[in-house]
This record gives structure tokens, C-alpha cells and sequence, in this order.
């Protein structure tokens, strides 16, 4: 009696499990988190959001009939905010990496990319190499909570470090003088290469790792996880993927 109670009770556990699609369609808005700090993907200058994730949580938005409402969050916060049900998904340039998928689930990813350096004009070959970076003179700046400081701790030991809130500043204090190297990734370094003359890419030809960009879903919601991830397809399938890279200056 106790074992049929028990499995009754999954059963209706389960059974008023909410669906975060359902719920997204109900309420007729998808909340997307998004830092806004990490340009071409995901910028936010005061007034309006804009990047490359950001045109495509409109899209996402756009294909399932609902509005967009845009969550500040931060990188440190990125995954906790999504279990907290903060917002329904998270984007914005995040890589997907085994921690995440053991925290939420992670779309399938839409672009490959690598770490490399972002340095002052004029100074690549002298920080185009590990070797050369990793050490005390050199002044290396990174974002709190992301992945370029997991690997600036794990590849820079012996640098010195500054550690950033908002990764906007960190081009910036590149470009003042105040660092000499950003560790950052290749759409980014690329980004601010071609955008600032102050600034030069280096590496992002040649990077020190690959991975890829995905978005984050909270763990167990296995129909919107198919949904994003049909959307992402049908994408591709008809170019609107490469067209908002043009438009954001990804191609």
C-alpha cells in the first residue's frame, strides 16, 4: 500500500509539474537574462539593449507569439538567477561548458569561438603568446564569474590581476593604459578590433581554446529545450542566422 501511495504521489507530482512553455505562453512573455556588458552579443548603453542574442531572444519572442522582456543579471549570478526563475532563459554570449550543463540545460551551439587577447594598437606581438602574458609585469584584466577568468587563473598564474564587475570596462582600461591585456574571445576581440582604433585582436586568428555559445534553459524543461533549439535549426535553415551576424558584425 505504502509502494502504490508513493508512486501515486509522482505521478501527481509530475503530473502538476508546470510546463515553462505552457506558463511562457499563458503569460505572454518570455523573460531572457542577459548581462548587457558583452558587445556584439548582448549590450545594454543606458536606454536599450542591442546585440546579436538580443535579436534573437526577439526572434525566439516573435515565433512563439509572446513579448520580450529583458532581466538584467551578471555573469557571477548567471546560472543561480535562472534557478531562482528569474527570467525563463539566459543569453548573451555564454559558453557552453560541463558546469552549466550540470546546472541547467544548454541549447546547442551556435557559434564556434576561442580564447585570445585584446591588447592596445600597436602591441600584438609583444602579448601574443601564454608565455609572454603570464607574468607579474604583465596586467591582465578579466570579468567577474565568466569564463575568461576561469581561464586567466588556470593559463596566467603569475600575471597580475584587475578584476572587472562590468566587462565593458575592461576594453576600456585596455584602451587607458591601465592593463595591458584582456582576456577575452574571438567575436569580442574581433569586435573591438575592427570598432576601436585604440585596440588590436590578438590571437582570435590563432586562439588558445575552442568551444561554443549556447543558451541556458533551467534544468528539466525538455520541451522548451527542443523548441529553442528547433527555432535555432530553422534559423540557419533559412539564413536569418546570418543575416543578424551581419547585422552585428559577426561575418
Amino acid at each position: 500500500m505504502k509502494k502504490l501511495l508513493l508512486v501515486a504521489t509522482m505521478a501527481l507530482s509530475a503530473f502538476a509539474h508546470a510546463d515553462q512553455l505552457e506558463d511562457i505562453q499563458e503569460a505572454g512573455v518570455i523573460r531572457v537574462g542577459t548581462t548587457g556588458d558583452y558587445k556584439p552579443f548582448s549590450f545594454f548603453d543606458g536606454n536599450s539593449y542591442s546585440g546579436y542574442d538580443i535579436d534573437v531572444a526577439q526572434h525566439v519572442a516573435d515565433q512563439l507569439g509572446v513579448k520580450l522582456e529583458i532581466v538584467p543579471t551578471t555573469w557571477k549570478g548567471l546560472v543561480s538567477n535562472l534557478q531562482e526563475d528569474k527570467y525563463d532563459i539566459a543569453m548573451g554570449g555564454i559558453t557552453r561548458r560541463m558546469s552549466r550543463q550540470l546546472a541547467a540545460e544548454q541549447t546547442q551551439g551556435y557559434m564556434v569561438f576561442g580564447k585570445c587577447f585584446l591588447v592596445a594598437d600597436g602591441k600584438v606581438e609583444q602579448f601574443d603568446s601564454l608565455e609572454e602574458v603570464n607574468k607579474p609585469s604583465v596586467r591582465v584584466g578579466v570579468n567577474i564569474g565568466g569564463t575568461n577568468e576561469k581561464f586567466a587563473e588556470a593559463h596566467l598564474p603569475n600575471a597580475t590581476f584587475t578584476k572587472f564587475e562590468n566587462n565593458l570596462d575592461v576594453p576600456k582600461a585596455v584602451a587607458a593604459g591601465d592593463i595591458d591585456v584582456m582576456v577575452t574571445e574571438t567575436p569580442e576581440g574581433v569586435f573591438y578590433d575592427v570598432t576601436d582604433t585604440r585596440l588590436d585582436a590578438s590571437r582570435c586568428d590563432d586562439p588558445f581554446t575552442r568551444s561554443q555559445f549556447g543558451y541556458l534553459i533551467p534544468k528539466g524543461e525538455q520541451r522548451m529545450l527542443n523548441t529553442v533549439n528547433f527555432i535555432l535549426d530553422e534559423m540557419v535553415l533559412k539564413s536569418v542566422q546570418d543575416d543578424l551576424m551581419a547585422k552585428n558584425q559577426l561575418k
